[in-house]
């Protein structure tokens, strides 16, 4: 019995699966096989030189995409005061205290981001091993833990992503919609990309891109040629 049915498999005949594309023609290859009737996300997946065991070879940021991500982002801001009022103004989705600290308590977690003033950080403890897991604690390091909700909420609703690397070295998130079209999709991965690569740990020898694939919700992966894609995006 095959694995995949025949849309998969006909458009999966289409790419060379033992070469390495261009980041252009690789996404041509990509929006052009996609074959079910809802707009696919585009992931991408990289293999990176690196052991993130080693805390100088963690590669954690963000980045806010150009032709954002396509998904609508729920976002739920734990601030109190004036900061309250400012991000119901800026778009914020959900926005309290002690008050939603509860609602999670219970079981409550519609919600795909959080952002926490330096101030609330303390409240926001209280619930850190059930947002922890879920890579939803607010991090100084990617921005979310900010007095300037404003910029940090127009951000996060225009496109930002959030990546670390995972145990075995790859990093994986999703970069846009296969209706973004190729170009769009393009600037997107290359916007992506650039960061990682800015973010080479000084400590990390050898090869530092080791492998990049790029693929949609249901088709087949598409391999990118790593050595040229770091030359692209530079």
């Amino acid at each position: 019995m095959p694995k995949h049915g025949k849309n998969y498999r006909n458009k999966s005949e289409a790419i060379d699966r033992t070469a390495q594309y261009g980041l252009e023609d690789a996404v041509k290859h990509l929006v052009a096989g996609s074959f079910v009737k809802f707009d696919e996300t585009v992931d991408i997946a990289m293999k990176l030189g690196v052991d993130p065991r080693h805390a100088d070879q963690m590669v954690r940021s963000s980045v806010v995409l150009p032709h954002g991500t396509g998904k609508e982002t729920r976002v739920l801001v734990f601030a109190k005061g004036d900061k309250e009022a400012e991000a119901k103004e800026a778009g914020a989705d959900f926005v309290g205290g002690d008050d939603l600290v509860e609602k999670i308590k219970e079981g409550w977690t519609d919600f795909d981001k959080t952002v926490a003033t330096p101030d609330m950080m303390g409240t926001v403890g209280k619930i850190g091993r059930i947002l922890g897991p879920r890579n939803l604690m607010p991090n100084a390091k990617l921005g979310t833990v900010t007095f300037d909700l404003a910029n940090i909420i127009k951000e996060i609703k225009s496109g930002k992503v959030d990546f670390r690397v995972e145990k075995t070295g790859i990093i994986h998130a999703g970069v846009g919609k296969v209706s973004f079209g190729a170009e769009n999709l393009t600037e997107n991965l290359k916007a992506f990309v650039t960061k990682v690569v800015q973010l080479k740990p000084s400590s990390a020898k050898g090869i530092y891109l080791r492998s990049v694939t790029i693929s949609t919700t249901m088709g087949p992966g598409v391999k990118l040629d790593p050595i040229a894609l770091a030359a692209y995006v530079k």
